[in-house]
């Protein structure tokens, strides 16, 4: 059935509004449920890596870690949760031009869970044969699988993500009203997975890292096979375009034939960097990577404003979302110290110990998911409920709100940090706390900088426009990374100088905040009629 044929209009309502004709569940289509499941699978196999991946980098060799520093150790992560931000951008242009959304969800799954199970090989290979490493060579044992499997999920993750949010977008018409229902029941999907995951990878890696990343591609593994099973109900939607001409087959064979070009040139570099042909340092290449995105943002808004062909009112549009781009990046480069520095402190530093029994340290990576399910439905609410007295704040002024909360959430942390300082084990509380004040920001900010790049940008930059959106989350998960090597107290003396570190986190974002708040009006003016 083609995609046009499964909706009709409705005109008994004040619009014509699109009702879907297709098999149904609960009155949404079924495609749906295909979606949040796999979905719910792929970011079950996301977090729960995420939640082994800084730890397994620090921990010692001799219990089966990588023995990195915290300043490599944090310069990888951020490099990897850099990365899967920006690949989201080519993921959507092969989708768009070369193999349609659904075929990226499929072979995208496909690459996460072989890059899973990569990073699951050593501990698969102890596990049959009853042997392991030589003393003292488990790293270098260790490496290969565990670069190449991070890459190959970088690639997955590039080529999934975009892919099925855009897919639900196609499952309801462009009018109707239960489109934004829809994706609420989606992204659920996503705190459900990123609930599960770190709890349950975490329990196996208590035995062995490599099982934990195995079951994160099991989560994978299962969310293909669901796909696959159901995708039955995604007829007519994520469909590639279709080249009818005998032109359009030629140029889309000549574009093909450049991708797999670029695909070989990146093989050749990579195995270069393998076999050390050429050296590797991941902290010099996250700072230079750092720079990098800034100087392509900065350049990208210019030619923009200069060369865009703008009027005055988009061009100030452009300009808020330049504004905004530098506010979002602060943001999350506090906001994945979750994973990385925030990690460690409860490895390290926290009370795990509960009736006899050590909460491994991956567990807190499921309270922020917990306090999004909870809050969320009330966050959504007191908007709506402030709306109808004409009191909900400009979209400016929630942006500077999370900010505050983020920084409200590390002034808890610098208290915690005062305690690990001295001698003694923070009170599991501490980053309980932290992560519920986290959480408020996310539901302050998240939202509103997705919509409002939508909003705000031009259409003929509209696409280019929300990949600027995720670089900036890019810049600011990079950002975390590097932070995360100074601010994790894996010496004496960075012990010493932790509290300090997390209050010039706090002087950083709440200071960023109190500036967004006050400059709002003048932004609120620059956004014409956006609300």
């Amino acid at each position: 059935m083609k995609k046009e044929d499964q909706f009709i209009g409705k005109h008994n309502a004040p619009e014509d509004i699109l009702e879907y004709e297709g098999p149904q569940l609960f009155g949404h289509p079924k495609g749906l449920m295909t979606l949040f499941f796999t979905e719910m699978w792929e970011r079950f196999s996301y977090y729960g890596m995420r939640a082994l991946l800084i730890l397994f980098m620090t921990a010692p060799i001799a219990s089966g870690g990588l023995g990195f520093d915290d300043q490599t150790s944090g310069a990888v992560y951020g490099l990897y949760s850099m990365a899967v931000y920006l690949l989201a951008l080519p993921g959507g242009w092969v989708a768009d031009r070369l193999i349609g959304l659904k075929k990226s969800v499929w072979y995208g799954g496909i690459i996460i869970t072989i890059g899973h199970f990569t990073m699951a090989l050593p501990g698969v290979f102890s596990l049959l044969s009853g042997t392991s490493a030589p003393e003292g060579q488990l790293a270098g044992w260790d490496l290969p699988s565990f670069f190449l499997g991070l890459i190959l999920i970088v690639f997955g993750t590039g080529l999934l993500k975009p892919n099925i949010s855009s897919i639900v977008g196609q499952l309801y018409p462009e009018n109707s009203s239960k489109r934004d229902a829809g994706f609420s029941i989606f992204y659920m999907g996503i705190n459900l997975g990123a609930f599960m995951a770190p709890i349950a990878c975490s329990t196996l890696a208590i035995y062995d890292w490599h099982l934990g990343f195995g079951l994160a591609g099991f989560g994978m593994l299962m969310g293909l096979i669901q796909y696959k099973w159901t995708k039955k109900y995604l007829q007519g939607v994520g469909e590639p375009v279709v080249n009818s001409s005998k032109q359009e087959k030629q140029a889309y064979q000549r574009l093909l034939k450049r991708v797999w070009v670029i695909l070989g040139l990146v093989v050749i570099v990579l195995a270069l960097f393998f076999f050390q042909v050429i050296p590797l340092d991941p902290v010099a290449l996250a700072g230079v990577s750092n720079t990098l995105i800034a100087i392509v943002a900065l350049l990208f808004f210019g030619y923009v404003l200069i060369f865009g062909g703008l009027d005055s009112g988009q061009k100030k549009k452009v300009v808020v979302i330049m504004i905004l781009f530098v506010f979002s990046a602060i943001f999350w480069s506090g906001f994945e110290q979750a994973g990385s520095s925030l990690n460690l402190f409860a490895e390290r530093f926290t009370d795990r110990m509960v009736w006899g029994w050590e909460i491994p340290a991956g567990y807190f990576q499921s309270v922020n998911s917990i306090f999004i399910i909870i809050f969320a439905p009330f966050f959504g609410a007191m908007w709506v409920a402030l709306a109808r007295k004409k009191l909900e704040p400009s979209s400016p002024l929630k942006f500077s709100i999370g900010l505050i909360f983020l920084g409200i959430g590390f002034l808890v942390m610098y208290f915690a940090a005062k305690i690990a300082a001295s001698g003694n084990l923070a009170a599991p509380s501490w980053l309980v706390i932290t992560y519920l004040f986290h959480t408020f920001g996310e539901l302050s900010l998240s939202p509103v900088g997705l919509s409002l790049t939508t909003k705000l940008a031009p259409k003929k930059f509209a696409g280019q426009m929300m990949g600027m959106w995720f670089l900036s989350i890019a810049m600011g998960n990079l950002i975390a990374g590097r932070i995360a090597g100074s601010a994790s107290g894996g010496t004496s003396e960075a012990l010493a100088e932790m509290p300090d570190q997390y209050m010039l986190i706090v002087y950083t974002v709440m200071g960023a905040g109190f500036v967004l708040m006050l400059i709002s009006k003048p932004i609120r003016s620059l956004m014409g009629k956006v609300h």
